[in-house]
C-alpha cells in the first residue's frame, strides 16, 4: 500500500484535490467534525481543558474557536487532546483499506503532528495567492485572526515544498487539475 500525504495552505485545495486522486481518502477534518459531534471522551477532555467554552455536548465549533482566538495555547490544548484521536481513527482507516494500493491522507498538520512515515509520498499543491485568499474570504466561517493563528502552526510553505515528492498547481481549474492529478498518479504506481 502506498501512503499518499496532502500538503499545502489553508485554502489550496487539498480536500478537492485528494478527492480526485480515485483512491481511499483520510480527511481529518471530516473526522474532527464527527468527533465534536459524537464523542462524549472528547467533550469531557474538551470541557476539562477549556471550562469556560466547552458547557454543551455535542460541542459546537463556534466555541472552539472563540477559545482559540482568545488564546492561542488553547489551540495547542485543543490539538493535544483531538490529536490522538485523529491518530486512532487514521490507523482504522488505514487497517479497512490495507488492501488498497492507494491511500490519501488529507491531514493539514500531517508533518507538523509527525503523522507522515519516511515512505509516503507526498504531494504538495500550489494555488495562487489572490485566488486562496479570495476563496477563504468567501467561506462563511472565515476569521483573519483565527486563520493567522492556525497558519502560524504550520510549517513554511518552502519547508513542506522541499519534503515533497510531487507538487500539483492548483489553478482552480477542475479540468487542468483532474488532468494534472492523473499524471501525478500514474508516475507514482509505475514506480511501485
Amino acid at each position: 500500500m502506498i501512503r499518499v500525504g496532502i500538503l499545502g495552505e489553508i485554502g489550496s485545495g487539498k480536500s478537492f484535490i485528494s478527492k480526485q486522486i480515485g483512491f481511499p481518502v483520510f480527511n481529518a477534518d471530516i473526522e474532527i467534525a464527527k468527533l465534536y459531534k459524537g464523542s462524549r471522551k472528547c467533550y469531557l477532555k474538551l470541557k476539562k481543558a477549556l471550562p469556560n467554552y466547552i458547557k454543551t455536548f455535542p460541542i459546537k465549533k463556534h466555541y472552539l474557536l472563540k477559545a482559540i482566538k482568545d488564546n492561542q495555547n488553547n489551540l495547542r490544548k485543543i490539538v493535544k487532546i483531538m490529536h490522538p484521536e485523529v491518530h486512532f481513527k487514521m490507523n482504522n482507516f488505514i487497517k479497512k483499506n490495507k488492501n488498497k494500493k492507494i491511500v490519501v491522507l488529507d491531514i493539514p498538520l500531517l508533518l507538523e503532528n509527525k503523522i507522515n512515515k519516511k515512505n509516503d509520498i507526498l504531494i504538495y499543491i500550489q494555488a495562487n495567492k489572490k485566488e486562496m485568499k479570495r476563496r477563504l474570504k468567501a467561506r462563511p466561517n472565515f476569521d483573519k485572526k483565527l486563520f493567522k493563528k492556525l497558519k502560524n502552526l504550520q510549517l513554511g510553505v518552502e519547508v513542506k515544498k522541499k519534503k515533497s515528492n510531487f507538487i500539483i498547481k492548483n489553478n482552480f481549474n477542475k479540468n487542468l487539475v483532474k488532468k494534472n492529478v492523473k499524471k501525478v498518479i500514474k508516475e507514482i504506481l509505475s514506480n511501485d
